[in-house]
């Protein structure tokens, strides 16, 4: 018996199957289709009865969605694929395939990947970070995914940046999708971090150029120096409420290596302890995570 793992994305949908020891052993990918339900449905289903083919063998199902559950209608919610908002996306799967199946949030399924046997396997407090085109995150507790109440654990993209007196200049901040303005999401996704230096000095640069072009430029290593403050301010926070053992970054921002030493550095002065264990970890499966968390959601 295999375990599945779908991520559901907006671009592409990838499944990725593992062992019993966990192993891969086969992993495939189609187009996502546009705003379209019920052809989402179709891919889906053909990725996952092409590979029972392939390996001749069945398995359990998990996915990794731009959304989640809500736990009033048992529908999708906060997908930003919007076509997925408010349908069923459970029941008509497992309708299809004639089994249960496991869905997650996307972030939450990142953090399970890495707390399982990832960058922070054996850590007891995990939390799992997005930085991409979107921010989010998800919490583990001792191998075990922390959906809440509302089924927002972890989701610290849509909480107002933490302000300081010395950054007070940064309120009220841009209006984010949400309806809210400033929210961590609107600092830290790699849109947001061109949008701003755009605003500071007039020049059309992504994030992945900001990066590049700091060590030569003065204007994208100040704009990379107040990002890593930001980001420094919005994971004190997180430790301070969570205390986790380690978090974990993830999404295309995760790869810049001196976040590592940076943010742990500047976090000091936010967070209410005298020392800080919690370690700041680049992913071990990186881009892979999404679908490895879903197929984990079947760890029993």
């Amino acid at each position: 018996m295999y375990r599945f793992g779908i991520d559901l994305g907006g671009t592409k949908i990838e499944i990725l199957a593992l062992d019993a020891a966990g192993q891969e052993r086969h992993r495939a990918r189609v187009a996502t289709p546009h705003d379209d339900y019920a052809a989402t449905l179709a891919a889906i289903t053909g990725l996952v009865r092409d590979s029972e083919k392939i390996l001749s063998g069945m398995g359990t199902v998990g996915i990794a969605t731009p959304g989640a559950i809500s736990h009033a209608t048992g529908t999708i919610k906060n997908a930003n694929s919007t076509c997925l908002n408010g349908k069923p996306l459970v029941q008509d799967l497992q309708r299809k395939l004639l089994r249960e199946i496991r869905i997650a949030n996307d972030a939450n399924c990142f953090a399970l990947s890495e707390a399982t046997d990832g960058a922070a396997s054996g850590a007891a407090v995990v939390f799992g970070v997005i930085l991409g085109t979107g921010v989010g995150g998800g919490v583990v507790v001792n191998g075990r995914l922390l959906t809440g109440a509302n089924a927002i654990a972890g989701e610290w993209g849509h909480n107002p940046l933490p302000v300081v007196s010395a950054s007070a200049n940064e309120l009220p901040g841009n209006a984010c999708y949400c309806g809210r303005r400033g929210c961590i999401e609107t600092w830290l996704s790699g849109p947001a971090l061109a949008q701003h230096f755009l605003q500071d000095t007039g020049r059309e640069f992504s994030a992945e150029q900001i990066v590049a072009n700091a060590p030569q430029d003065a204007h994208c290593e100040s704009a990379l120096l107040a990002y890593e403050d930001r980001l420094a301010r919005s994971l004190g926070v997180m430790v301070n409420i969570l205390d986790p053992d380690v978090i974990v970054l993830g999404g295309g921002l995760s790869g810049v290596p001196r976040w590592y030493d940076a943010i742990p550095r500047r976090w000091a002065q936010y967070v209410f302890s005298d020392r800080i264990a919690t370690r700041l970890l680049p992913p071990k499966f990186g881009a892979t995570s999404g679908a490895r968390g879903a197929a984990w959601l079947w760890n029993a």
